[in-house]
């Protein structure tokens, strides 16, 4: 009660500058929680990107055209890749028979390629039975979003290789043919034994 007295004895340019003080410090708090926000964010999407290099890789991958879970425990002791595509990425469409190619030379007792649809079910169905006829790889689909979340996925194309303990040796995201003797490096190392 006394303050609102004091208040109102003050000259009209003392009250002006006390309201001005009041709202620069409420801005410069505004303003300090504002940037201590946008760091946090900034920290917290550093540590959501997904696993990599010597992480363990999350180990449910999607679900099979018959609907069986594709984990990863079940491809222990073989080194593996595993592949986010979508039906618009013309590169991931190019990678695919590649890969394929990879397995196939390498032997699928030694490596396993699981290529990971993106999209809504219905277009993992389509693609799937189309891409069964002439390719043999496990193809999943991760309608659902988890797998990509898990695995820090942000877009298209993006791999990953895991070495036959099951640690990963490499994660490349967005990449192009330019890097294909890294890849095929690092698939070398990858189909090394294990320790």
């Amino acid at each position: 009660m006394w303050q609102e007295g004091v208040f109102s004895m003050l000259s009209v340019a003392a009250k002006v500058r006390i309201r001005q003080n009041a709202l620069m410090t409420l801005f410069t708090q505004a303003r300090a929680l504002t940037f201590g926000a946008v760091l946090a964010l900034l920290a917290a999407a550093c540590r959501a990107g997904g696993p990599g290099p010597g992480d363990m890789p999350p180990s449910d991958i999607g679900v099979t055209l018959s609907g069986d879970r594709v984990l990863l425990a079940n491809y222990a002791g073989k080194a593996v890749i595993v592949t986010f595509w979508a039906t618009w990425c013309p590169y991931c469409l190019k990678e695919l028979p590649v890969l394929e190619n990879v397995q196939n030379k390498a032997g699928k007792d030694r490596i396993a390629v699981i290529a990971v649809n993106t999209e809504e079910r219905e277009v993992f169905r389509r693609a799937t039975r189309i891409l069964n006829e002439s390719m043999h790889l496990e193809f999943a689909s991760d309608a659902s979003g988890g797998a990509r979340a898990a695995f820090g996925v942000n877009g298209l194309p993006h791999m990953v290789i895991i070495g036959r303990d099951g640690r990963i040796i490499k994660v490349y995201e967005g990449y192009s043919a330019s890097k294909l003797g890294e890849i095929v490096a690092d698939i070398n190392q990858a189909l090394a034994p294990a320790p």
